[in-house]
C-alpha cells in the first residue's frame, strides 16, 4: 500500500511540475510578444499638429482635438495598466472576480494583455493575444491548470483584431493620424465611422463625441463566438469611456465598462476597469540587441 501511495504522490508531483513548466514557457512567449510589440514603437514620431484634421469629418477633428495636445509626439504604441471587475458567467450568474491586468497595444499590428483574477480562493491568469497572423486566449486556473487555450485559426484572429483596432481608438488615438490603414467615414455631428484594414482584415468602429471633443462610447460589430450558441457570428460590442485624464500629452479615459451585445437586451458588462496608468514604451528600450524591426513610419 505505501508503495502504490508514494506512487500516487510521485505522478501527481511529475504532473504538477510538467503544467508548471508548461505555464513558465506561456509566459516566456508572452514577455517575448509584449517585446517585439513595443519595438514597434516610431523612433522620432511626428509631432500633433491640428492642421493634419483639416481633411478629417468634424466629429474626428473634434473628438482629435480634444485627445492630443498640440506639439505632442504622436506615439502609436502604448502600455496599459488597469484594476476593476471581470466576468466570466452570464448575466444570470455574472461570477465577478477583482482584476489585475496590463497591455501592449501596437495597433494595427497586435496587442498583448496579461491578467490576474481572484474569487475568494480562486485564481485565474492568463492572456490574449494578437500579432501578425496568430493569436491565442490562454488562460490559467490556480496558475497550475489549464482552462482554456484557444486560438490559431481565422475566426480567433478575426475577433481579436476586432479588440485591437477598437481599443486603439481610446488608448491610442494617434494611429488615427499615422496610420496607412485607416479609412473615415461621416455619420451625423455626433457619430463618425473609422474602418482599419490590415492583412485581409476589416473593421469599422463608430465614435460618438460629445460637444467638447471627448468619446462618450465606441460600438462596433465584433466577430464573436460569446453567444449562448458558442458560434463565431457579427454582434454588436461597445463600451462607455470616462473619467478622462492626461496622459504624456494625450487626454485618455480611466474609466471602460464594455460587454457584448452593447446596446441591446442581451448586454452583459463583462468588464469593468480604471487605468492607473499609460506608458509610452520607448522602442531603443525594447530591442537592446539591435535586432531589425519592421515599423511603422
Amino acid at each position: 500500500m505505501s508503495e502504490l501511495i508514494l506512487s500516487v504522490i510521485g505522478i501527481i508531483g511529475v504532473m504538477l511540475l510538467g503544467m508548471l513548466c508548461w505555464r513558465w514557457f506561456d509566459q516566456r512567449e508572452e514577455q517575448a510578444v509584449w517585446t517585439r510589440l513595443a519595438a514597434l514603437q516610431p523612433d522620432e514620431p511626428a509631432r500633433f499638429d491640428p492642421a493634419m484634421l483639416q481633411t478629417l469629418p468634424a466629429p474626428a477633428q473634434r473628438y482629435l482635438r480634444y485627445a492630443i495636445a498640440p506639439g505632442t509626439p504622436l506615439f502609436s504604441v502604448a502600455e496599459v495598466t488597469m484594476q476593476g471587475t471581470f466576468r466570466l458567467g452570464s448575466s444570470d450568474q455574472p461570477g465577478d472576480m477583482t482584476l489585475q491586468a496590463e497591455q501592449v497595444l501596437a495597433a494595427p499590428y497586435g496587442f498583448l494583455w496579461r491578467m490576474s483574477a481572484a474569487a475568494g480562493l480562486m485564481r485565474v491568469s492568463g492572456s490574449d493575444m494578437a500579432e501578425g497572423r496568430m493569436s491565442w486566449s490562454h488562460f490559467w486556473l490556480q496558475q497550475v491548470i489549464p482552462v482554456a487555450r484557444v486560438g490559431g485559426d481565422a475566426d480567433h484572429r478575426r475577433s481579436a483584431f476586432g479588440r485591437c483596432v477598437a481599443e486603439a481608438v481610446f488608448w491610442t488615438p494617434a494611429v488615427l493620424l499615422t496610420s496607412e490603414n485607416v479609412e473615415w467615414e461621416a455619420v451625423d455631428e455626433s457619430l463618425v465611422r473609422v474602418i482599419f484594414r490590415f492583412e485581409g482584415l476589416e473593421q469599422a468602429v463608430d465614435l460618438f463625441v460629445e460637444p467638447d471633443g471627448h468619446l462618450a462610447k465606441i460600438v462596433f460589430q465584433r466577430w464573436s463566438d460569446a453567444n449562448p450558441q458558442k458560434r463565431y457570428q457579427l454582434q454588436p460590442f461597445g463600451g462607455h469611456l470616462s473619467r478622462y485624464r492626461n496622459f504624456h500629452g494625450f487626454n485618455l479615459p480611466t474609466r471602460i465598462e464594455a460587454g457584448n451585445f452593447f446596446g441591446t437586451d442581451q448586454y452583459f458588462e463583462f468588464f469593468k476597469v480604471d487605468v492607473t496608468d499609460v506608458r509610452f514604451p520607448d522602442a531603443a528600450d525594447n530591442n537592446p540587441d539591435g535586432d531589425p524591426q519592421q515599423k511603422p513610419r
